[in-house]
């Protein structure tokens, strides 16, 4: 009984930790601007297929191929989404040409085709 409760307290932190996390990388992304990039921002174009989609932190994860304009070799990572109009495009396992701008917190995909 004691091994069950204490299980379940562990439990209960991990997720209350994981949520509280979650919850700082969405009240982050409040103050981001929606829509298109800012003038003078840089917009990267890529090729990619849709490894992973988290709509809840607002997160596609990309196996693109190499993006020049950034001197990147081909990779699989996680790009914060600007508009979440853009997952009904990002779905597991379709290949996507891709925009994406560098922002300060991360690198954020604003366009899908």
């Amino acid at each position: 009984m004691k091994k069950s409760l204490i299980t379940s307290l562990a439990t209960i932190l991990v997720l209350s930790a994981t949520t509280a996390m979650a919850q700082q990388k969405m009240d982050g992304m409040k103050t981001m601007p929606m829509g298109k990039p800012a003038a003078g921002q840089t917009v990267h174009m890529a090729k990619g297929k849709v490894t992973k989609v988290d709509v809840g932190a607002n997160i596609v994860t990309l196996a693109h191929e190499p993006v020049k304009s950034m001197n990147w070799p081909a990779m699989t990572m996680g790009f914060l989404v600007k508009d979440k109009m853009l997952f009904d495009k990002l779905i597991v396992g379709n290949k996507v040409s891709f925009e994406f701008v560098q922002e300060p917190k991360g690198y954020v995909v604003t366009k899908v085709k």
